[in-house]
């Protein structure tokens, strides 16, 4: 994986076909509701008999967004009303409790994540309010080992609230940008000034914060070579820590914001296939190295050294440097993962507020993973995470020959190894330099849920 990837126009336009992204194995649409509260928690007791303690990682679902932003496909609730943030902070105290409850107390929290929505939503008392609570009622690790992060609408804050969230104790941020094309930004109701975005993040490397990402989309409407070379000049000019490059998925029928869209603005499959290419290209001579699929950071960045040290992890969030936690999910929609199984909130408001409010879980749906699944993760994870599978680790760990247990996953690969995207030898499955961009095609042929003939709608295209 270290090997600087090279991006091939050609191979992307034939593989660029719809699939999973992998942030679970089994993916979402596989959870059921006949999982529920009581399986999550008889994963959390077992979780708790391990010898060595897992360590967690706290993540808090924050709906509310003041205005819609047309491409989103997020679970949000969109309002300018303030005061509903005052029962839902309630909710997630409630929650901290009865999840808290089920875990051992040598169970450290290494990571603390809001995510949207908009998180700054919540007024800065109340984001102090629930990461007090969370530290009440869980154990945490040292101020210097934990992580605690935060999304961020650049449109939202001021930079002296950049500073007051460091001071609560954010060590890293991220910030949606997507574009800074007055016309794109108009386009998806989402006007974002330059000026003011450049004047957040200054203020966030002033303030500290280790880590700083940005988040961008290509194939928006009015999207053009152009302007998206002019924002990537202007992006990397503030030097983020990583930034994130997504592909726009145009799904009207599953998220009613995209039907604002005028889809005869949005860039053709080759144009759009363009602006990949070129973020590809101005990123790496801006110094940034490719880690996976959508996302690339400076070599200091703790992304980059997690790439080269072989602790580089996938979870909900997409990349992550925290490979030995457990997942705890709180809020409306959130998705916890605990010893092999999966428990997703309701993803209704009132319905997680009554499941709440009467001192339940909030679990939903979920799915527990068998033997098959565990090891079927494990094969996609270090592939989109390690580039590679080598065989003679797998003999050792599984005590299973690679070549002979995934013989059929083998066959499948058969093309992609002509093509040129990975190569199987005696020794190891690789993703090549020239795969790296095309690697869930190679993570594809080992998921067993996968009907290439009936594809998920909500899955977006590869590249």
């Amino acid at each position: 994986m270290g090997a600087q990837p090279s991006f091939d126009l050609e191979l992307a336009r034939r593989y660029n076909v719809a699939g999973p992204r992998y942030t679970s194995y089994p993916t979402a649409n596989h959870f059921t509701a006949g999982f529920g509260s009581d399986d999550y928690r008889r994963c959390i007791a077992h979780s708790n008999q391990d010898p060595i303690p897992k360590s967690l990682s706290l993540y808090f679902h924050v709906p509310f967004c003041e205005s819609p932003c047309f491409y989103c496909g997020c679970t949000r609730i969109i309002t300018r009303e303030r005061s509903k943030s005052v029962r839902y902070v309630n909710a997630l105290k409630r929650e901290l409790a009865l999840q808290a409850a089920c875990f051992d107390g040598d169970r450290l929290v290494r990571q603390l994540h809001f995510g949207g929505g908009t998180p700054t939503f919540l007024a800065d008392d109340q984001l102090a309010e629930i990461v007090d609570c969370a530290i009440e009622r869980f154990s945490f690790a040292a101020p210097s080992q934990r992580e605690l992060a935060i999304e961020v609408d650049p449109r939202t804050v001021s930079p002296e609230r950049i500073q007051t969230l460091r001071k609560l104790g954010f060590n890293r941020i991220s910030l949606g940008i997507q574009d800074f094309d007055p016309k794109v930004q108009r386009g998806v109701n989402r006007v974002q000034p330059f000026e003011h975005t450049a004047e957040v993040i200054a203020t966030a490397h002033q303030a500290g914060f280790r880590s700083i990402n940005v988040d961008l989309i290509y194939g928006l409407p009015n999207q053009s070579a152009e302007g998206f070379t002019h924002t990537l000049e202007l992006v990397t000019s503030l030097q983020p820590h990583r930034i994130a490059t997504y592909s726009y998925a145009h799904l009207p029928q599953l998220f009613p914001a995209q039907k604002q869209i005028d889809a005869t603005l949005l860039p053709d499959a080759e144009n759009k296939l363009g602006l990949l290419a070129l973020s590809v290209d101005r990123l790496a001579d801006a110094g940034y190295q490719y880690i996976g699929m959508d996302h690339f950071a400076l070599p200091s960045d703790e992304l980059s050294l997690a790439l080269h040290n072989g602790t580089l992890r996938r979870n909900f969030q997409g990349y992550s440097t925290h490979a030995d936690c457990d997942i705890v999910g709180l809020g409306m929609s959130a998705i916890s993962a605990v010893d092999g199984c999966y428990a997703q909130n309701e993803k209704h408001l009132e319905s997680y507020y009554q499941r709440v409010e009467n001192g339940q879980l909030a679990v939903a749906r979920g799915c527990h993973l068998s033997e098959e699944d565990l090891l079927r993760r494990d094969v996609i994870a270090r592939l989109l995470c390690h580039g590679k599978i080598d065989f003679a680790w797998f003999q050792e760990h599984y005590d299973e020959p690679f070549v002979e247990l995934f013989a059929p996953e083998i066959g499948k690969l058969s093309k992609l190894q002509d093509d040129g995207i990975v190569r199987i030898t005696e020794r190891e499955l690789a993703i090549t330099a020239v795969g790296r961009y095309l690697m869930r095609a190679a993570a594809m042929c080992f998921d067993a849920y996968l009907d290439p003939r009936a594809l998920s709608p909500g899955y977006s295209k590869l590249v």
